[in-house]
């Protein structure tokens, strides 16, 4: 009898062994350092969400001089975060990405400037010098100003744009009367610098009605043919959500999360919790589904984009709702 119960005990204890062995890993390649803006997926992780979806996810960081859609390219990655003017471009070049999810329904970039240069609406910005990121993020900014018909040549009628790093120097040196920055991140190293918030004017795109969809996941497009694949990425993006979920509602502690896993060090409690309370306004609304009028949006404003238009036709194929359909079931 002890025999049996041995031999039960072992069995039971070899199942659980081969079950905990048999989670499918995934590989997640951020766009950026590891900050709350990618919040969602070390909660989901750190709560156990993934595990739950029998995933063992390995979550990549990212900085300036990794770019995405190359990892994935590459194999370094099974699923990447990425801008879609950066997605895009990407499969119109060769790199046939495909969006599956879109856990930020709302856009956090805006024009942060200077209140004593007298800018109080977008016409105001004739003769004066705009930051503007570059790598693909100034095609919403080239749209605007051509829906303004504001020329970005130095001209008197237009503006002249400087290329700015990803700091906001520019306008404490008094280099720019405006510069590009995040709701969650740039603007507040203004306030930092000591430019209170009333001596500051700023533009959101999303007001404009020039945003662009950001923050989405991507996989490559022949992957979508593996039901095995398929069938890892719902559960992916259904665990991603949920921490999505979780993150939003408690925002603190989420952002004791990131920093939980901040390998870099670089990042501060007051920095990741601000930063948290912003990206939670960015991710309400969405259930992770791509709603097809703000991916409509986004290509018009990237089709608008002025003589060097980030994609020089609409895109076939580039999104997918099969993934969330079955995740939200």
């Amino acid at each position: 009898m002890r025999r049996l119960i041995a031999g039960a005990v072992l069995g039971v204890m070899g199942l659980a062994a081969s079950q905990a062995m048999a989670a499918d890993e995934v590989t997640l390649q951020l766009k950026w350092v590891t900050q709350a803006q990618f919040a969602g997926y070390y909660v989901a992780k750190d709560k156990g969400f993934y595990d739950e979806e029998n995933l063992d996810v390995t979550i990549k960081p990212g900085g300036p001089d990794i770019a995405p859609p190359q990892v994935i390219a590459g194999g370094g990655a099974d699923v990447i975060i990425d801008w879609m003017p950066s997605a895009l471009a990407s499969r119109e070049k060769g790199v046939p990405l495909v969006n599956i999810a879109q856990p930020f329904k709302s856009s956090g970039m805006m024009l942060t400037c200077r209140k004593d240069t007298g800018i109080t609406k977008p016409a105001d910005f004739k003769g004066k010098t705009l930051g503007v990121w570059f790598y693909g993020n100034e095609y919403p900014f080239l749209s605007w100003m051509s829906q303004l018909g504001i020329p970005t040549d130095g001209s008197a009628e237009g503006v002249k744009v400087l290329k700015q790093g990803f700091n906001v120097d520019p306008l404490l040196q008094k280099q720019a009367d405006c510069v590009s920055t995040m709701t969650y991140n740039e603007y507040w190293q203004v306030i930092d610098a000591g430019i209170p918030a009333d001596e500051l004017v700023v533009f959101k795109y999303q007001d404009q009605g020039v945003a662009t969809l950001e923050d989405g996941l991507y996989v490559m497009e022949d992957k979508l043919d593996d039901p095995a694949f398929v069938d890892k990425m719902v559960r992916f993006v259904r665990a991603s959500m949920k921490g999505w979920k979780w993150a939003e509602a408690n925002p603190d502690e989420a952002a004791e999360i990131v920093l939980d896993n901040d390998a870099s060090g670089a990042q501060t409690e007051k920095h990741q919790k601000r930063m948290m309370g912003e990206i939670a306004k960015l991710t309400a609304g969405s259930n992770g589904a791509l709603d097809e009028a703000d991916y409509t949006r986004t290509v018009d404003t990237l089709l608008a984009g002025g003589s060097d238009p980030v994609i020089s036709k609409k895109p076939e194929g580039a999104w997918t709702s099969k993934i969330t359909d079955e995740a939200l079931k």
